[in-house]
């Protein structure tokens, strides 16, 4: 498998953000061609987060991923490919840990494999891929909501990470039926925003909190990028949500009126705004302090949760905040990973937290346009 991986030398050539503006760009065929712009910082102040982003050498790939942490990865890989069904309604779908038939861990699981270095149909996890994609629109209903008959734990989450791996698929493929799943998909979200901007737990217009809305940025930007069209309304009403859940000290609260603010929910927070475009100023540098300042004091129960977004936005924010934070998670992330291979999770289940812990131990890698610098 280490052929299909990339190398320093090749990650430097490709540059920030370089997947969209080069070849994705010209795979997907969409009229996102080239990086987001770089939008100038809010505030004058806080550029201590450019400073440690841009003046600090950052750690090579193979600095980074260690022979050790390849293992890791490959073992993580290999033990989820074991719990994705094969036969059944819930074909493609993973396991009876957890929320078994879940569309939100088949798309998780989806991205473990593509991140890897595996694509649709090619790779040594080509099939789960595809297998993965079959599942998600097999379950997408005529009005676009992603959710398998029968699971009683469908709502707008598993939605959001079903339709970010679509788009991914999508835009490697061009295959017919993932592109109409995924615009049924990308119309159900545009038809329940909120009037604050955001997102609830069900594909209806309500009320809105921060993880959700999150998750759906985060797919209607991945969609936009394979070429579905996303309202620039719909972009600019999100994003001005996120932004004014932001609390004083930088974290993020759950709900524009209030709620618990989490180390999850602040890195989730980050990470949409990182992906608008936004890279500077003080609402950026608070809330990667307050990151920092939570980086031992993450809620058990948003772990894996919390550290695929907080992975996320340390990459974006690169130098030092990167260099510091990837070999943390990347040694807590080793120490806990089981004999078999998976990452134990009370919560949501071992797939779901192997295919997180596999995604943040790839984050290195570059592989997926969705997080590409």
């Amino acid at each position: 498998m280490s052929d299909l991986l990339p190398t320093s030398d090749s990650l430097n050539a490709r540059g920030r953000r370089s997947f969209l503006g080069g070849l994705g760009a010209a795979a997907f065929g969409c009229g996102f061609a080239g990086p987001l712009p770089r939008l100038p910082a809010q505030e004058e102040e806080g550029d201590a987060a450019a400073d440690q982003g841009e003046k600090v050498r950052e750690l090579t790939l193979e600095e980074l991923v260690t022979p050790e942490t390849r293992r890791a990865i490959d073992r993580g890989l290999r033990w989820l490919s074991t719990r994705q069904e094969r036969n059944g309604s819930t074909r493609g779908a993973f396991g009876s840990s957890g929320y078994s038939g879940s569309v939100g861990i088949c798309g998780l699981g989806g991205l473990a494999f593509m991140g890897g270095g595996s694509t649709p149909g090619s790779g040594p996890y080509g099939k789960e891929v595809d297998a993965c994609a079959d599942f998600i629109s097999r379950s997408t209903d005529a009005k676009g909501y992603i959710a398998h008959a029968g699971n009683g734990v469908g709502n707008m989450y598993g939605h959001g990470f079903a339709t970010l791996c679509l788009s991914q698929v999508y835009g490697m493929t061009r295959k017919k039926e993932v592109g109409e799943a995924l615009r049924r998909a990308v119309a159900c979200i545009l038809a329940a925003q909120s009037d604050e901007g955001g997102w609830r737990y069900q594909p209806v217009k309500s009320s809105a909190d921060l993880s959700v809305t999150v998750c759906q940025i985060m797919a209607l930007r991945a969609a936009r990028d394979a070429g579905v069209n996303v309202p620039d309304k719909v972009r600019e009403k999100c994003i001005e949500y996120v932004k004014k859940s932001q609390n004083v000290d930088g974290s993020f609260r759950y709900t524009l009126q209030g709620g618990h603010s989490t180390f999850a929910l602040t890195a989730a927070g980050l990470v949409s705004l990182f992906s608008a475009g936004i890279y500077e100023g003080k609402v950026i540098e608070s809330g990667l302090q307050f990151l920092k300042r939570r980086q031992t004091q993450v809620e058990r129960h948003y772990y894996h949760y919390g550290h695929y977004y907080a992975v996320q936005a340390m990459w974006h924010a690169g130098g030092k905040w990167w260099n510091d934070w990837y070999p943390a998670i990347r040694q807590e992330l080793l120490a806990a990973q089981s004999d078999s291979g998976a990452w134990p999770e009370q919560s949501y289940g071992n797939e779901f937290a192997t295919a997180m812990a596999c995604i943040i131990l790839q984050m290195p890698y570059d592989m997926l346009p969705i997080f590409a610098r």
